[in-house]
């Protein structure tokens, strides 16, 4: 579920802002950006962000600057080889000039920042700024997940629609097929010119045969289990979204059970409107944790 949300704190040597942004994903899928002084306690934040999200692409990016005076330290082997090459290239080529201090300042990584680490004082305010952002982040999803949510209802009332009128077409299947089967086999008999009585116990059979192949009350039954739990989930205070899912699969696979057994043209349709429902259903699951 799409989401974003800020934070930041403050103390007498430190700030940090933390922005924090999340799109639909089917599992968590969390991509920091951090300064290297935070790299240490990547596994923390990682940690804190999961125990209260559970799926989305999320982006987080947390800026720790310290505030108070600042100590570098010296990358002296790297400035070494940078001094030595320099004087190699001197005695080769013979050339005139004394080594720049300035140049050798500004060296990329010949002076960074102390690594002093983290103490209490900054990790509390790294922490209150990450739970502030996760705060408007989750304060942001919810008002969207109450949208998203009143939509499924719907699509779920949908589908519900369609139950009633596949099983009034069903309860009429077995005259529909007493009737076709005796049109076809009269058809066949005046055909061939035959006086032949037919035997109504055989057609009888043939019927029920028909009848108990195509006998969809089950998968009905099962429709109607699903789409309540479906719509409890929706009602749910707790992690739905693994569970909907499921739920969606199983609702398509009687849709299908439904079509492959059934050669009603109005069973068909409304098997086909389910299954239309469904995955647009899927979709938005997606975005559900």
């Amino acid at each position: 579920m799409t989401g974003f949300g800020r934070g930041a704190a403050s103390g007498e040597e430190f700030t940090v802002a933390v922005e924090i942004k999340t799109v639909n994903n089917r599992y968590l899928d969390i991509h920091l950006r951090l300064s290297q002084e935070l790299s240490a306690i990547e596994t923390i934040i990682r940690r804190r962000v999961s125990a209260r999200l559970s799926r989305g692409r999320v982006d987080l990016n947390i800026n720790f600057e310290r505030t108070g005076t600042t100590t570098y330290e010296v990358n002296k082997p790297l400035i070494a080889g940078y001094v030595n090459a320099l004087r190699e290239i001197q005695q080769q080529f013979g050339l005139p000039g004394e080594i720049d201090v300035n140049s050798v300042a500004r060296l990329p990584g010949a002076l960074a920042p102390a690594r002093d680490g983290l103490n209490n004082v900054n990790m509390e305010g790294l922490e209150r700024a990450l739970d502030e952002a996760l705060n408007n982040l989750e304060r942001m999803r919810e008002s969207e997940g109450a949208a998203l949510a009143a939509e499924m209802r719907v699509r779920v009332a949908r589908i519900e629609a369609e139950v009633p009128v596949i099983e009034a077409a069903a309860a009429g299947l077995v005259d529909a097929y007493r009737q076709r089967l005796h049109k076809r086999i009269s058809e066949l008999i005046a055909r061939g010119g035959q006086a032949i009585e037919l035997d109504a116990g055989r057609l009888a059979q043939e019927v029920a045969y028909l009848a108990d192949r195509s006998d969809i009350t089950e998968e009905l039954t099962r429709l109607r289990s699903h789409l309540e739990q479906f719509r409890s989930g929706l009602d749910a205070n707790e992690e739905v979204g693994k569970r909907l899912d499921f739920l969606l699969q199983e609702l398509n696979r009687e849709a299908n059970t439904v079509l492959a057994k059934s050669t009603e043209v109005s069973i068909k349709d409304a098997a086909l409107a389910i299954k239309a429902e469904v995955e647009k259903l899927r979709e938005q699951v997606q975005n559900v944790e």
